[in-house]
């Protein structure tokens, strides 16, 4: 199965087990704890991360890709979660290392991978983006990746305040004409 394209600057492929130094590195972020369940902080920890991207992977429910920037900086990771893989909605997830931030890096990526889910699995009609409502970035980065509000949630799994979902439908076919 192919990676998404590449996109401004930046590259998406399968995470590695040789990313753990990078992953510890990144995760470390107060911020990135904040707002996201991921925890690396250390070997062990790390691995253990990069173990369930490759089962997920394996078991085609969720579809992680780590963020390259020109320089094969680690930058951040987007996600596709489907735990239903015969569903026609699933998830996208991401976040963005803190000496990243600010250079656009979240939207783009966010943006090669919905291309790349809708392409990649002709079933799926919709995607989701959850955050809580507090996250006044993710909700920018929702907006200028087309994900438009859709709602705001009650408090509870998976946030402890209200959330927000965004939504993203597949875009019909345009130009193609059959024989008559």
């Amino acid at each position: 199965m192919s990676a998404p394209e590449p996109v401004a600057g930046l590259t998406l492929r399968t995470w590695r087990d040789d990313d753990a130094a990078a992953l510890i590195a990144a995760t470390g972020d107060p911020l990135l704890q904040r707002w996201t369940k991921v925890r690396a902080a250390d070997l062990g920890a790390a691995q253990k991360w990069l173990q369930v991207q490759h089962t997920g992977r394996r078991l085609g429910v969720r579809y992680s890709f780590a963020v390259l920037d020109d320089n094969a900086t680690l930058v951040g990771n987007v996600a596709l979660k489907r735990p239903d893989p015969a569903a026609e909605v699933a998830e996208v997830g991401y976040w963005t290392a803190a000496y990243a931030r600010g250079r656009g890096i979240a939207p783009q990526a966010l943006g090669s991978l919905t291309r790349w889910a809708f392409a990649t699995f002709p079933g799926l009609s919709r995607l989701h983006l959850l955050h809580q409502v507090d996250n006044t970035g993710s909700c920018r980065v929702a907006e200028k990746s087309g994900y438009a509000y859709a709602q705001t949630l009650t408090a509870g799994q998976p946030y402890p305040q209200e959330g927000h979902l965004h939504l993203r439908r597949r875009q019909p076919d345009v130009g193609i004409t059959t024989a008559g």
